[in-house]
């Protein structure tokens, strides 16, 4: 049949991931550093994703594709949930939608195995300092938006890989600032965003500095707690930083 389908030009995406975050379905996936369509019934049609692309990478257009299956997405997005069975055998090669290869195994660049020597030690550093924490708990989903040191606070809204980046995140990070953690590759980033509006509405902080990994799963925290402004209805400071992996 001939209905409405994305299509992604590969030679203009960057691989941000906006898009995979911004799919319902989760038709999308990144390959090879490319956002791709897992499978064209699990595709709507409807575009969801075009305003979340930054390169204007994602149209929409009429060309030969099976029907939208409701019943494979809804089977899809379970298996999603269970990741040791969403991506079996580490490398093994499925065939999917039109001809696009979907390697399991590196879907998601962000969870690529990595690996590098440590810097040696010898002793601990003396000019360490001591701990920036002042707050507890650190959890987004565990912190009530009325908990007394949000109000009028500089927030840090941090993915939980960062601190294990950066030797001196107490120093150059968390100074003066109060942290809220959470992983928007295994949160449930509409709850992250639901969240943070509740915080920005109610607790009114003076700033928010987003912390997130360069990986491009990493994206949907930023992007949550850009949103969230927007559902806030409010108009923070507010200013991300990107940490490279460094293996």
């Amino acid at each position: 049949m001939k209905r409405a389908i994305i299509t992604i030009d590969e030679a203009k995406c960057d691989g941000c991931g906006q898009c995979i975050s911004a799919c319902h379905e989760g038709a999308l996936a990144l390959v090879d550093g490319k956002a791709r369509l897992v499978s064209d019934v699990y595709c709507d049609g409807l575009g969801a994703c075009l305003g979340e692309c930054p390169q204007g990478a994602i149209t929409v257009e009429e060309r030969e594709a099976p029907a939208f299956d409701q019943a494979a997405v809804d089977a899809h997005l379970k298996q999603q949930q269970h990741p040791a069975q969403a991506c079996p055998g580490h490398g093994h090669h499925h065939e999917h939608g039109h001809g696009h290869h979907h390697e399991h195994g590196h879907a998601c660049p962000g969870a690529a195995l990595r690996q590098k020597t440590a810097t040696p030690t010898t002793a601990p550093s003396s000019n360490a300092g001591p701990s920036q924490l002042t707050t507890w708990p650190l959890q987004l989903r565990l912190v009530p938006p009325t908990a007394p040191w949000l109000a009028g606070a500089d927030l840090l809204v941090c993915a939980d890989c960062v601190p294990f980046a950066v030797p001196d995140f107490h120093q150059r990070y968390l100074a003066g600032k109060v942290a809220l953690i959470g992983c928007p590759k295994l949160d449930d980033n509409q709850f992250n965003l639901e969240k943070l509006a509740a915080i920005y509405r109610t607790a009114a902080p003076k700033s928010i500095t987003v912390l997130r990994m360069s990986v491009p799963c990493c994206g949907g925290l930023a992007q949550a707690a850009i949103l969230a402004q927007q559902v806030a209805g409010t108009d923070i400071p507010l200013n991300v930083v990107t940490i490279n992996p460094g293996v």
